[in-house]
């Protein structure tokens, strides 16, 4: 056979590979058996390995497992990954169908007495995926992450048979972002679990914990066993010339067509009762279907009608998730013991004798705090009312008190910290004791440390939960202080981290000196305060010097920041000891720098603005859009000196948006700036409307 004949061999059989992969998968209808289908393969894998240069990105063998990640990338999603707002019962999902009718018809685009059109479908219990397509072959999957960034999988999801390689079809869009769920289905959880006992290893929880750590594996080899599958429910980013579906229930019959498993379970139905009418139908058939799912998902089937309703914070108002009940089961109240939390919370836990609700072997729950338990007169040795749905905390509802025991024992909350002896405190107006320990608390020193090398605090790369728990333990960190005095000769020493990976904690450690003004003070844990009012305390007083020695009143001036944030941030810096650890940092060379600020050392007064009153005063209340890539600036870089002024930076581009920052390649945020007549700027232009060119 010549040369010319084994590649048109090789791609005869891509074609016919991806044929039944589409039999199979989506349609659900296998048209040869597992052995004829690893013929096929290992004949690819032959031809392959003598002639490497013919490979091609829809080669079954790009599905093989690669050598192993040292740590995942972050992704940045083109346009946010949002979540859903959600219903319990049915009187929720008829006021969801009144808002949406009500709206359109405010529009003017429902007539009188008409019925909404929805699709609605499985709300799958797995884990949210972004799969990004250019020119029809697949270049990169990200989990959601936090809805904005995400990370980077796309060697794992490759090695699931589900998610085609290339899209299906003689015309591919110059762009596709796919969005849907990575599951495992039940039968091959079991086999999992089943592999798990016999290798000594311990067993997974569920099918949804299961598909996730098998996605998060740094090891694609290991993924690729774990047989995962991948179901599409929605896009993101598309640039196309095609005309597209104008309709949900289209858009999802177009992702069909591309190659895409879809939920094997969905309808158009019109109004409330329609949208009932289907929950139920599940409802019933819940438990006879191959995986798990927890609640349906309803959208408004008009995608011009979506774009009218549009988004609220950070769901759409066009779609609702209609969560299944919560699970009840009653089992032993054995003891109640009280958890210390990172901002210090004490809170009481039930250990309860082992039931099985929501899909879990629940053994502990929450009793939420000293006042919840005497609401409820729960008792140590009552039999007790235990509630799960979907990844919300089991909670004991109430005690079965017809099966209280003689001898019950009442709650009696501590007087100390059980983790550090020290003082507990109940502020008025709260419901929640807290230890007064602070950052020399070690039940608060882990989950501190773990908040404050995330990425939106100090950004500590390889400093994960599992080695902060190691150093808490070990009492190489007692404080954050510690964190800047480890050295890799010490690190290298511990399970799983050799000399390369401890060097490289050493340097993300000491890169982490250079954090931003915001990110620092949200490193700290101050209690109640966030992201957002991170960034307004820095861009306020520039410095940790003038934020430590801030008066309640001054504190109060400030748009994010209430009289609950004001004495919060005011008790933190009063305890010697947290002024102690910001002081030992400031000696190590922690400089935080605030954005748009000059470099301004924790011990010194605040640098000058880049920018200046006029500057915010143009730009506060402003809405930006950022696509594309900048010539010298992040798009991080860019919102925080946009947010620093005042203005607001969304994901989305709508008749609100003021103006559209455009980079290289950007795409349909572009277009659409283009048709709605919004402002587009280049970075250039964006400096000078900031006064910073």
């Amino acid at each position: 056979m010549t040369n010319s004949d084994l590649q048109q061999e090789l791609e005869q059989l891509y074609r016919e590979i991806t044929r039944h992969d589409y039999a199979y998968h989506t349609e659900d209808a296998p048209t040869i058996s597992d052995a004829e289908y690893d013929g096929l393969v290992q004949r690819v894998l032959a031809i392959e390995a003598e002639h490497p240069q013919w490979i091609k990105p829809e080669s079954p063998s790009q599905r093989v497992g690669a050598a192993p990640l040292d740590a995942f990338e972050t992704v940045q999603h083109a346009m946010p990954m949002l979540s859903l707002n959600n219903a319990f019962n049915n009187e929720e999902v008829v006021a969801f169908n009144r808002r949406v009718t009500d709206n359109l018809r405010a529009q003017n685009l429902l007539l009188a007495g008409g019925d909404i059109e929805y699709l609605a479908e499985l709300k799958f219990d797995g884990l949210a995926v972004s799969l990004r397509y250019e020119e029809g072959r697949l270049v990169q999957a990200a989990t959601r992450g936090d809805g904005t960034q995400g990370e980077d999988v796309t060697l794992n999801i490759r090695t699931i048979r589900s998610v085609p390689l290339t899209l299906n079809a003689e015309v591919v869009p110059a762009v596709f972002e796919v969005r849907g769920e990575v599951l495992m289905h039940r039968d091959d959880f079991y086999k999992l679990n089943a592999e798990q006992e016999k290798r000594g290893i311990k067993a997974f929880v569920n099918p949804r914990n299961a598909a996730a750590g098998s996605l998060r594996q740094l090891d694609s080899n290991i993924t690729r066993r774990r047989h995962l599958r991948f179901y599409a429910y929605g896009w993101g980013e598309v640039e196309t010339t095609e005309q597209l579906p104008t309709t949900q229930s289209a858009m999802m019959d177009k992702l069909k067509d591309f190659g895409f498993v879809i939920s094997p379970e969905r309808e158009v139905v019109k109004g409330t009762e329609g949208l009932l009418a289907f929950y139920q139908m599940i409802e019933a058939k819940r438990a006879n279907l191959p995986f798990d799912i927890d609640g349906i998902v309803y959208k408004v089937n008009s995608l011009h009608l979506q774009d009218a309703l549009g988004f609220i914070s950070r769901a759409p108002r066009f779609a609702l998730a209609h969560k299944f009940a919560a699970e009840e089961m009653q089992t032993l109240l054995e003891g109640i013991e009280i958890q210390v939390g990172r901002t210090g919370a004490l809170t009481p836990v039930a250990r309860l004798k082992p039931v099985f609700v929501g899909g879990v072997t629940v053994t502990n729950a929450t009793l939420h705090n000293e006042d919840e338990i005497r609401r409820k007169d729960v008792r140590i040795g009552d039999t007790v009312i235990v509630r799960r749905a979907g990844d919300v905390i089991p909670e004991v509802l109430a005690p079965v008190l017809e099966l209280r025991p003689e001898g019950a024992v009442p709650f009696q909350m501590v007087t100390e910290c059980p983790v550090c002896a020290s003082a507990i405190e109940r502020l008025p107006g709260e419901a929640v004791w807290r230890c007064t320990g602070g950052l020399f608390c070690r039940a608060q020193r882990v989950q501190s440390l773990i908040h404050a090398a995330s990425r939106k605090a100090l950004d500590i790369e390889g400093l994960g939960d599992k080695l902060a728990e190691l150093l808490v333990e070990k009492e190489w960190v007692k404080s954050l202080a510690d964190l800047y005095r480890l050295r890799a000769e010490s690190i290298s020493t511990l399970d799983r981290m050799g000399p390369k990976s401890s060097q490289n904690l050493i340097n993300a450690i000491e890169k982490s000196k250079n954090v931003k003004l915001s990110n620092f003070i949200f490193s700290l844990g101050i209690r109640h305060v966030g992201e957002a009012t991170a960034r307004e305390l820095a861009a306020h007083f520039g410095s940790m010097a003038a934020l430590s020695q801030a008066t309640i009143e001054e504190l109060l001036t400030l748009n994010d920041v209430g009289p609950a944030i004001a004495e919060s941030i005011r008790h933190f810096f009063d305890e010697k000891h947290n002024q102690q650890v910001i002081h030992e940092l400031a000696e190590l060379g922690i400089n935080p720098i605030h954005e748009g600020r000059s470099a301004s050392p924790m011990v010194a007064g605040a640098g000058d603005s880049a920018i200046n009153a006029d500057v915010t005063a143009a730009v506060a209340g402003k809405t930006f859009v950022l696509t594309g890539t900048l010539p010298n600036w992040t798009r991080d870089e860019a919102s925080d000196y946009l947010r620093e002024a005042g203005a607001k930076v969304t994901g989305s581009v709508s008749k609100k948006t003021d103006y559209v920052v455009a980079g290289e390649d950007a795409g349909s945020k572009l277009r659409r700036a283009e048709e709605l007549g919004v402002t587009v700027l280049d970075e250039d232009a964006l400096k000078a409307l900031l006064g910073m060119s």
